[in-house]
């Protein structure tokens, strides 16, 4: 209750009597007394003492305004009631509103406050996935059980390949971050070409394998393999994760496996990297290295990349899985059974 009340105190979208009232109680919370906290805020003594009494008899609830108070809505009901319909239903030609599109007859900023009450943002798009792969259940959760559970005498491996890191060499020199400045860099560059970096993440420890390569062919994963096998101590089982690229499932692969089987091989349900927890460090890699960084040649991008994972592995930090998998299924259900209940036809109206 604090916590909203700190929110409801701090909001700069909130109405001023909403802020006023949310700051009134937090003071009375400290002890201050009606009259001091009137001082406080610059308001009279009973206004104080009725918002407290309202709040000591109904909670947060009694912090709204009584049915029928207040100032009356200067927007017709069924003008508010289109702004909100209509969101979702862009003119022709386009893909959303926008607050100027004006398309009800009334200011942009009026629209903007009635999306903002209701919640809508048309502005914002979250990608997702779906995965169709039929035994998704059986792979999600044996990825989560090596995760919450991992098997004795074993180690858990997270392995993936991340290709295309590009060697990209700004045309300008970039401003260093400053006080009131941030960090510049130029929107173009040269490419000086790619390399794929070949890494496992052991799940207990958060140490890495890696190596970097010209392709990413079979030939590479199988090679990558061989240097897992070699740097692993050899009476441990090595339970690995992997999406399923083809490469991973290559015959030549799956032959060289045979012959190996304390490498134990543990395939993600299609369209889910998210589940292999490798994916977690090649984001913080292209955030900290690559995205961000000025590379003459590719050997300049593998050296920083090289430099980046000896300072890892000399201090190692796993990712820890803390999500519950019931409540990722749950999640998955939900969305699952909302597109089955959105109808083609409503997505294309006044396109």
């Amino acid at each position: 209750m604090r916590a909203e009340l700190e929110r409801r105190a701090k909001a700069s979208t909130s109405a001023h009597r909403d802020r006023l009232r949310a700051k009134i109680i937090l003071l009375r919370l400290e002890g201050l007394k009606n009259e001091d906290v009137a001082a406080r805020v610059g308001t009279s003594v009973p206004t104080v003492s009725i918002w407290s009494s309202r709040f000591e008899q109904l909670g947060l609830d009694g912090l709204e305004d009584k049915a029928g108070r207040g100032r009356k809505p200067s927007i017709p009901t069924k003008k508010v009631e289109r702004v909100i319909t209509e969101v979702t239903r862009p003119p022709k030609g386009r893909r959303r509103w926008s607050v100027r599109s004006r398309h009800v007859g009334i200011s942009h900023s009026t629209v903007q406050r009635i999306w903002s009450k209701s919640g809508l943002k048309p502005h914002v798009i979250k990608t997702f996935k779906l995965s169709n792969d039929p035994d998704f259940e059986a792979k999600f959760w044996d990825v989560i059980g090596l995760y919450l559970d991992p098997p004795t005498n074993a180690l858990v491996l997270c392995c993936d390949e991340k290709s295309q890191c590009q060697a990209l060499e700004r045309t300008q020199f970039a401003l260093p971050l400053a006080p009131n400045r941030p960090r510049t860099m130029t929107h173009d560059y040269t490419r000086h070409g790619t390399i794929t970096l070949f890494a496992a993440l052991i799940a207990l420890t958060g140490k890495l394998i890696t190596r970097t390569e010209a392709s990413h062919t079979h030939v590479e994963w199988l090679r990558f393999l061989k240097q897992i096998d070699r740097e692993t101590p050899n009476d441990l089982d090595l339970h690995l994760i992997a999406d399923n690229y083809a490469t991973h499932k290559h015959p030549k692969v799956l032959a060289w496996l045979a012959r190996h089987p304390r490498l134990k091989m543990h395939f993600t349900p299609t369209s889910s990297s998210w589940l292999n927890l490798i994916e977690r460090f090649f984001a913080d890699l292209t955030e900290d290295v690559i995205r961000s960084g000025s590379f003459t040649s590719v050997k300049e991008l593998v050296d920083d990349i090289n430099a980046y994972l000896a300072e890892r592995n000399a201090n190692p930090k796993p990712y820890k899985w803390t999500a519950k998998g019931e409540e990722i299924l749950e999640k998955i259900r939900r969305a699952r059974a909302a597109l089955e209940n959105v109808d083609p036809h409503e997505l294309h109206k006044g396109n």
